[in-house]
């Protein structure tokens, strides 16, 4: 250094500049992940990097390691008669049904049943008869009450009950 007069000064001065702060912010997430960029990540990233200004007015970088694991989703279509038994539950009604739990990534796992419920019949018919009578197929000589189950339109049960009285002709 030199002064006005032309003296020389001679020392030796150091700088320290502050060093930087690096870390890593290390995250698993479902299905996506909001990060302090602004940014919405849908998809495992190593490589993203946001400055920040640290408490000694230096720059602090931050880099994101993500992993997302993914939700999963299953369907199934089912017609039942009456009743259906799924996942501990009995439906009776028609609809669509969700079941949600916990996959082996830990994310959501939502399974739909879509459900038709179709509805078995029944019907009771009386009669009185003479010696014998004709159901579906059979001669009935005696009382008593008789069902016949078949199948109706939709696949399921109809149960036709036959309340029968036969009188028996006398001989004289």
């Amino acid at each position: 250094m030199t002064d006005d007069n032309s003296c020389v000064e001679t020392a030796a001065v150091t700088i320290t500049e502050p060093i930087a702060s690096v870390s890593t912010t290390t995250v698993t997430a479902c299905d996506s992940y909001d990060w302090i960029d602004g940014n919405t990540y849908t998809s495992s990233n190593n490589t993203a990097t946001h400055t920040l200004t640290n408490v000694t007015g230096c720059d602090s970088v931050v880099t994101l390691n993500l992993t997302i694991n993914n939700s999963t989703t299953s369907t199934a279509t089912v017609t039942a008669c009456d009743s259906y038994d799924w996942n501990g539950t009995t439906y009776t009604a028609s609809g669509s049904y969700d079941y949600v739990t916990t996959n082996a990534v830990g994310c959501d796992s939502t399974a739909t049943l879509n459900l038709t419920i179709n509805n078995s019949t029944t019907s009771t018919t009386t009669v009185t008869a003479c010696d014998s009578y004709d159901w579906n197929g059979t001669t009935y000589t005696a009382s008593g009450s008789y069902d016949y189950v078949s199948a109706n339109a939709a696949g399921c049960d109809s149960t036709a009950t036959l309340n029968l009285t036969i009188n028996n002709s006398t001989t004289s």
